[in-house]
């Protein structure tokens, strides 16, 4: 069944669903890869990446700002180029200049950067001596030996390109949580206004909060389940419509999201929550308890005898098997039963909580936002300090600030100082870790900065060994006070790189050095189970948002929900503590 609607207005006859902000993102990123490869000038592919990255972390369609006539070029990191495409693609559905690209270096090209170790450089090389424009052509020369004839290449290079094939690239079918949240948030916007709805929450993965979406659960309150059913099956982004009863409808999207709508009596509300957020072992592991207690407990409510005895709240759910509430992001059967049968849950922190940002971009190096923009953004959300800490020299790429421009950043530091007395700016950097564990930086300039932020951006195919190696010499650094996204992962794009996760969180437990929970979306790294491991073995962490412009300040929140998966409270988190407080529980 396909359900035909009117085009919304301010767009184009024949185009009746709007292109959603993951789909225009995707597409520029796509562009951005294929002019690296072809060898672009590096600023206008980070323009365009940048800009990508605005879009995902945005709320506002920018199909509807568009059809309002709005100036694109007003966004962060979206001048008059970008949004001119960003319009074509919004009216027309289509990238003129990405579909020329495609169609002169094949539509696969870019796909092989998905692939660990290959650059675009890379790639190009690959592409221009040996002809490879997909997987297939690049493991057919692999197996020949003939990558390895390349410079820079080698037999080593030659055979993890085949291993990573043969595990298959990592793959694009679930969303990042971020991606979704806009999508998610508009479906429950359209359904809360729907007549006769009481109640309408996201169920599910999302609601627990894990770092992919792969569907959608909705669960509605309703009096007249029917027809809100055929109403949500007309929703303006449907392209398929599954399935539509009675009391459940399922329906894809245009990105190809599945979502899943089931209509419940108040009386069974709490119930279904707690049944379709799951997870499937957590919602096994409670019903297990009911049936010991001689209850019977579905999605319609927990029943002694054939009477509903609970059912509306999910607390009452919990309470009928003798279990204190379960927050959402602790379902996962990981110990959350026996911790809330015994009164031992952890208080979870919350994004109120946080006093501060300790890792931050301004246009000085990769961002695009000046000292006093990202001060005025943290100002405003009540921050009491905020850590300036621009890329190393090492990192080329991100325009890395030598000692000359440290220095003026550090001076112009002190001047946003002594202008304000509600926020203090601190003097950081993020400092290169080298190949050998030395820091980017040297150590008389280090002991003008407040702290040192340390990162690996480089030699991520070091073996385990020579990889834990590096960063356990950079912890013992005693100027160096937080290390950033610790295994260097990229959802969906790039793995972990090798490391002994547990030497390095029991090092930076003993030696006073911090954990980075970065909350940069594609990053959230740590993970949740690390994040865990990490509270456990009492190493602190600084959640942080790692924000290339003012608007991506607002990403802690997507790292304070990690923390939340990983049992954190508040205690656990530096950046939970006034500025003294933070001063005093530095290194040494």
């Amino acid at each position: 069944m396909r359900l035909v609607r009117s085009c919304p207005p301010g767009l184009p006859e024949g185009r009746a669903i709007p292109v959603q902000n993951a789909e225009i993102a995707e597409r520029l990123e796509r562009y951005a890869d294929l002019l690296a490869i072809e060898g672009a000038n590096p600023f206008r592919v980070r323009a365009y990446r940048n800009a990508a990255m605005t879009i995902r972390s945005t709320s506002t369609r920018l199909s509807e700002l568009v059809a309002a006539g709005a100036d694109l070029s007003q966004l962060h990191g979206v001048g008059s180029a970008i949004a001119a495409k960003i319009t074509e693609v919004v009216r027309t559905g289509h990238l003129r200049a990405l579909e020329s690209l495609e169609r002169r270096e094949g539509p696969e090209l870019a796909d092989l950067l998905r692939i660990p170790g290959l650059g675009p450089k890379r790639v190009r090389v690959l592409h221009e001596q040996l002809g490879v424009r997909t997987q297939g052509d690049l493991a057919e020369a692999a197996r020949a030996g003939r990558v390895s004839t390349l410079p820079g290449f080698g037999a080593k290079t030659e055979s993890a390109i085949l291993a990573a094939i043969a595990r298959g690239a990592p793959a694009r079918g679930r969303l990042l949580w971020a991606e979704a949240e806009p999508v998610a948030e508009s479906l429950v916007e359209f359904l809360r206004a729907l007549p006769g709805v009481e109640r309408a929450v996201v169920a599910g993965s999302y609601r627990r909060r894990r770092e992919t979406v792969g569907d959608l659960d909705l669960v509605v309150c309703c009096a007249r389940g029917k027809s809100i059913l055929e109403r949500f099956a007309e929703y303006e982004d449907v392209s398929q419509v599954v399935s539509l009863g009675s009391t459940r409808a399922s329906v894809v999207l245009r990105s190809g999201l599945e979502v899943d709508l089931r209509v419940v009596s108040s009386a069974s509300f709490g119930a279904a929550l707690h049944y379709f957020t799951g997870s499937k072992a957590h919602v096994v592991a409670v019903r297990r308890l009911a049936v010991e207690r001689k209850l019977k407990l579905n999605e319609y409510g927990v029943f002694r005898a054939g009477e509903r005895i609970a059912g509306e709240r999910e607390a009452d759910v919990f309470e009928s098997v003798g279990l204190a509430y379960v927050e959402p992001e602790l379902r996962e059967d990981r110990g959350e039963i026996e911790a809330a049968a015994k009164g031992e849950l952890p208080r979870l922190i919350e994004l109120r909580e946080i006093r501060g940002d300790l890792h931050v971009h301004t246009r000085a190096s990769d961002g695009r936002g000046t000292i006093e923009a990202m001060v005025a953004a943290a100002r405003a959300r009540g921050y009491d300090y905020l850590a300036i800490s621009d890329h190393s020299q090492a990192l080329r790429v991100a325009r890395g600030l030598d000692r000359k421009r440290l220095r003026r950043q550090l001076r112009a530091i002190d001047r946003v100082n002594e202008r304000f007395d509600d926020i203090r700016v601190l003097k950081a950097s993020e400092v290169d870790i080298l190949e050998d564990g030395s820091l980017d930086i040297a150590d008389d300039l280090l002991d003008e900065l407040d702290f040192c932020v340390g990162a690996i951006h480089s030699h991520f195919g070091l073996s385990a060994r020579k990889q834990t190696e590096r960063i356990l010499r950079a912890l013992d650094h005693p100027r160096l006070q937080v290390l950033a996204h610790p295994t260097g992962r990229l959802i969906g794009s790039r793995e972990n790189f090798g490391v002994d996760l547990e030497r390095v969180i029991e090092t930076a437990a003993e030696c006073g050095c911090w954990l980075e929970l970065n909350a940069q979306p594609q990053r959230l790294d740590l993970d949740d189970v690390w994040v865990r491991a990490a509270r456990d073995a009492g190493a602190k962490i600084s959640i942080a948002s790692d924000a290339h412009a003012v608007e991506q300040l607002d990403f802690m929140r997507y790292g304070v929900a990690q923390a939340r998966r990983g049992w954190v409270e508040r205690r656990d988190v530096v950046n939970t503590l006034g500025l003294s407080r933070l001063r005093k529980a530095m290194r040494g």
